[in-house]
């Protein structure tokens, strides 16, 4: 693949969680939260973007909307559980997705508030249509995404980079 062809990524927000007592990073899917990754998978689907690879951070919420997510894909990427992903910061996530081999295209990063949206933001230069607007209107609820494009390799990925095509949430 030639670092010539764009690169999209979306970001993906965790789905809704519940609140037992458990610790932060066990929190599991609220029923809610299993309906909208699911949804959500549906219209990652008719983005029509095939995913080379997934990144996942290790919260049980965000492993739960992933695999209620993916059973709504034609083909199910390869997925790595990425603890880095937790509590990351924008800069953080920047430098993990620095580290995507070049032969990946496009790449869904699952993840948690307020990096994945922080990471929306920075990673924005410019948008789509009222893209942006959208986003900005409505924040990143939970099972929300924000489908980003730049163009190089992805060690070349900084703030500014990227343009937002898309921004989807559950009440969109």
């Amino acid at each position: 693949m030639s670092v010539a062809e764009p690169r999209r990524i979306v970001l993906f927000r965790h789905a809704k969680a519940d609140w037992p007592q458990v610790t932060d990073h066990e929190r599991p899917l609220a029923e809610r939260g299993r309906k909208d990754a699911a949804v959500a998978g549906r219209k990652l689907t008719d983005s029509g973007i095939p995913f080379d690879l997934a990144l996942c951070s290790t919260a049980v919420r965000t492993r739960e909307t992933w695999k209620l997510a993916v059973q709504e894909f034609p083909q199910r990427p390869k997925t790595v559980y990425e603890e880095r992903i937790y509590e990351a910061s924008p800069g953080e996530l920047i430098a993990l997705l620095n580290e995507t081999p070049d032969d990946v295209r496009n790449l869904v990063l699952i993840g948690h508030n307020p990096g994945v949206q922080g990471l929306a933001d920075v990673l924005s230069g410019q948008a789509d249509g009222d893209a942006g607007e959208r986003m900005h209107r409505r924040g990143f609820p939970a099972a929300a995404f924000a489908v980003v494009s730049f163009d190089g390799s992805w060690k070349s990925l900084e703030p500014g980079a990227a343009t937002l095509l898309d921004y989807w949430a559950p009440s969109e």
